[in-house]
């Protein structure tokens, strides 16, 4: 069995009979009903607000301008407001106004304050204060005309603004007249200050070149007192050092003086006691000599007598070994003797030393002895000399800080005197300065108001109001649409006729099975069964789309630039919607209708059908790039607004995608559902 006899046989199930037919064509015009029948009641609802009952108070209680003319805008305001019937409105008091939008007889109110005419006219005074507009509404009311009231005040508000700038711009042109005049006497006046201003900068020329001189010659002048001061001060500063180490030299050579008056003296008892000293240690060091003499022939004697003792013992017939037993006894007690003769041996040579370093001092404190008088007698010189030097010294000091403070005060002196000078040339070179830019800003003035007087425009009154009329509305705009939609309703259409092919699409599988039972029993190619059972529903979403499509366009006259491709990417996209819940309904039944639901509001609110999808939540922003109706209602856009279709290509590929997909897991379905489970047999839910 081939797909397209399945399709046929499911064409045949749902036309069996008079009702059948009927239902099949009550689904038909489903999505006629949902699209149509909005984008008709949304159509143009711009084109009827003057069927909106609105109000305007006034209360402007107008003010006098200081030329004398009467000014009332608020009135003028509001007769404009009437007469342009943009909205239905009525000239109320505040009460009634107020009243009104409580209880839905306006939509709003908009109240023209009691300043308002003086707030305006408040510039001319320099004490500008903005002027208000009051608007009163009722979101409880309608939203929506909240809205386009706050448009109609800023509208309002443009118009206000535009003739207060026209009024501005025509007095201020007109007071070039005056200034014309008045600049050309400044520029008289310019004249006269620049010639006077001449003379005045050659006899500053004069002056400043004197002070300069005199400058010179002061700074040299003080230049020489520095030097004074400085030196006076390193004399000063000499002669205190000299001063104090003289001061210190006469004390310490007084004292030494003093210490040394009995130094000869006592030199010469030195000498003569260590000369004595010396006599007895050469005394001593002789005695010592003949003691160690003494000790050194008796241990060469008791050497002999061993040998002389070795002999008789051997003589009266003693051993050898015997003979060496006494004279290991006679050797200990020939050991003390031998110690003793080594200690006497060193102290005399130690007397020998003494003896000879006692005689070294004795000669020392002789010549010492001799050599002090002298010394005594050059100290105490010394000390006299030291004396005359620090009396010296202190005059000294005294004379030259005297000199340091007389040339510290004229280096002061010199200093203030230059810097009087230096502020007197300071304050010529400033008046010179001065003025030089004075000579300077007088010959630019005499310039500029010379050639202000050429510059500043002297326009008739015709000319003045052209200029106003332009400055009070000095920008117009040039709309330049690449793809444009005639009414709001058209705006609209391709959200709605690509959400009414989705409604066509899901209430079509209430009618018809996604997967024949049949084909599925006698175990047919999954693919056809799956073709099989998306071409009915394919068929009658084609005839749908093809409708809606007609309806909207010759029952609105909504305007479409490329009509026959517009109806093949409808059919294209009725295609995919079918094959999306084609899909569903084969894996899940019941609950795959209700998924279908679900995905509609997802897409329902991510696609960007009224306001642009970037004004969506971030969240959003996946579903909007991932799901068809984002790509269907784009290219519907493209084709029915005309201009560049750059993004055809990308919408085309998607719902090629999707339908790609979605047949494939049709294709998957009929291939699951080839067994039976028990749960099939009997479904816990049933639609």
């Amino acid at each position: 069995m081939t797909a397209l006899r399945m399709a046929l046989s499911e064409l045949r199930r749902l036309t069996a009979g008079r009702l059948p037919k009927l239902a099949v064509v009550a689904l038909l015009l489903v999505p006629v009903l949902y699209g149509g029948l909005y984008l008709y009641a949304n159509h143009d609802p711009y084109g009827r607000l003057d069927k909106i009952p609105t109000a305007v108070v006034i209360e402007d209680a107008g003010t006098t301008l200081a030329t004398g003319e009467k000014l009332d805008v608020g009135p003028q305001v509001a007769k404009e407001l009437v007469d342009s019937k943009s909205f239905d409105w009525h000239e109320v008091n505040r009460a009634q106004a107020t009243a009104g939008v409580s209880d839905g007889t306006y939509e709003f109110a908009l109240v023209l304050p009691k300043t308002f005419s003086s707030d305006l006219a408040s510039s001319a005074d320099f004490k500008p204060r903005q002027a208000e507009l009051e608007l009163l509404t009722n979101d409880a009311n309608n939203y929506i005309a909240h809205t386009i009231a706050n448009q109609v005040v800023a509208q309002v508000t443009k118009t206000v603004a535009s003739q207060v700038s026209e009024t501005a711009a025509s007095q201020l042109l007109a007071g070039y007249s005056t200034i014309h005049e008045q600049v050309t006497s400044a520029a008289t006046g310019a004249t006269q200050l620049q010639n006077g201003l001449t003379s005045a900068a050659t006899g500053v020329t004069k002056l400043q070149t004197g002070a300069t001189q005199l400058a010179t010659a002061q700074k040299q002048l003080s230049a020489g007192a520095t030097q004074l001061s400085a030196g006076a001060t390193q004399a000063s500063q000499g002669a205190a050092s000299l001063a104090t180490g003289a001061a210190k030299l006469d004390t310490g050579l007084a004292t030494l003086k003093n210490k040394t008056a009995t130094l000869p003296q006592q030199t010469k008892q030195l000498a003569t006691g260590a000369d004595q000293v010396a006599d007895g240690n050469e005394k001593v060091a002789a005695a010592g000599r003949q003691v160690a003499t003494a000790s050194s022939t008796l241990v060469k004697d008791l050497t002999t007598f061993d040998r002389q003792l070795a002999a008789q013992l051997k003589a009266q017939g003693l051993s050898q070994h015997q003979i060496n037993v006494v004279l290991a006894e006679t050797a200990k007690l020939r050991a003390p003797i031998t110690r003793a003769n080594t200690q006497i041996q060193a102290s005399s040579k130690q007397l020998n030393t003494l003896a000879t370093g006692a005689r070294k001092v004795s000669n020392g404190a002789s010549a010492l002895a001799k050599a002090t008088p002298a010394l005594s007698n050059g100290i105490s010189t010394a000390a006299n000399g030291a004396h005359q030097l620090n009396a010296g010294g202190g005059q000294l000091k005294s004379g030259l800080n005297t000199l340091q403070a007389g040339a510290q005060q004229l280096a002061t002196g010199e200093k203030q005197a230059v810097m009087g000078q230096g502020q007197l040339l300071t304050g010529v070179n400033s008046l010179a300065t001065g003025v030089g830019q004075l000579k300077t800003g007088a010959t630019q003035l005499n310039s500029g108001l010379q050639n202000g007087v050429k510059q500043i425009p002297n326009p008739s009154a015709d000319q003045r109001k052209a200029v106003a009329e332009t400055l009070g509305a000095p920008v117009t705009l040039q709309n330049v649409s690449q793809a444009t939609a005639d009414s709001y309703g058209a705006g609209l259409a391709p959200f709605f006729l690509c959400l009414a092919c989705w409604i066509g699409a899901y209430v079509l599988f209430l009618l018809v099975r996604p997967l024949s039972p049949r084909a599925l029993a006698t175990m047919q190619s999954p693919f056809r069964v799956a073709l099989g059972g998306w071409l009915p529903p394919a068929l009658f979403g084609a005839i749908q789309a093809t409708l809606v499509f007609v309806a909207v366009v010759l029952g609105l006259g909504i305007h479409a630039a490329h009509p026959w491709l517009t109806v093949g990417f409808l059919i294209l996209t009725s295609f995919t919607f079918v094959a999306i819940l084609h899909a569903l309904s084969a894996w899940f039944g019941a609950v795959g209708k209700f998924l279908g639901l679900v995905l509609m509001v997802v897409q329902l609110v991510s696609a960007g059908g009224t306001f642009p999808w970037q004004t969506i939540p971030e969240p959003l922003y996946f579903f909007h790039h991932a799901l068809p109706m984002s790509y269907a209602i784009d290219g519907v856009r493209h084709l029915m607004y005309g201009g560049p279709g750059t993004s055809l290509g990308t919408d085309l590929l998607a719902l090629a995608a999707w339908f790609t997909t979605a047949l494939a897991a049709s294709t998957l379905a009929a291939r699951h559902q080839r067994v039976w489970p028990a749960k099939k047999l009997q479904p816990e839910l049933a639609l």
